[in-house]
């Protein structure tokens, strides 16, 4: 089972590396401009997906400037904001994500896009990663789904991201 979900685990990220690798780029960019600044890069994770902002400050190689977004009201115009959710409609993450929009802060929103539900995080962000995480990686034996490794998908993104940040401020410095 191991080998099976590994083995799904690696096509995964390919498709990420291939299909994203613009937006990818483009995140780093935005995000960058932050920490260039005088801004901080805020990280937003609902559910489990706040295990992303755990690694961008508190891990052995922590993101520049980078800060979990506790409270919206911290946010600046010369601040930049990424967004994780599982999925696009997330409820909490797209309140959020409007509220930046209407306030004119730019964000990257990271999720599966879901486009059969309104008020999509992919509708506010100026940029979006689609993490392709339509079902579960395994399947079981009555043909359903399961593993569904959303978190590991948005570390994987955020780590593409976090080295071409670091490769921008380099040559910016």
């Amino acid at each position: 089972m191991l080998k099976m979900f590994s083995t799904q685990l690696t096509g995964l990220f390919k498709r990420l590396q291939e299909k994203e690798e613009f937006s990818i780029e483009d995140s780093a960019r935005l995000l960058a401009q932050a920490a260039a600044g005088d801004g901080k890069i805020y990280i937003y994770g609902t559910k489990e997906m706040a295990a992303i902002g755990y690694e961008a400050i508190q891990s052995q190689e922590p993101l520049r400037d980078a800060a979990i977004l506790e409270k919206e009201a911290e946010v600046s115009e010369t601040d930049r904001v990424i967004i994780f959710s599982r999925y696009s409609d997330d409820e909490d993450a797209a309140v959020l994500a409007k509220s930046l929009s209407e306030k004119g802060i730019p964000f990257v929103a990271v999720s599966t896009l879901r486009t059969d539900h309104g008020g999509s995080l992919a509708d506010f962000a100026d940029i979006h990663i689609d993490l392709k995480l339509a079902k579960g990686l395994l399947p079981d034996e009555e043909g359903n789904r399961f593993g569904y490794p959303a978190s590991m998908a948005a570390l994987f993104v955020y780590y593409g991201i976090k080295f071409t940040i670091d490769e921008i401020l380099a040559e910016f410095e």
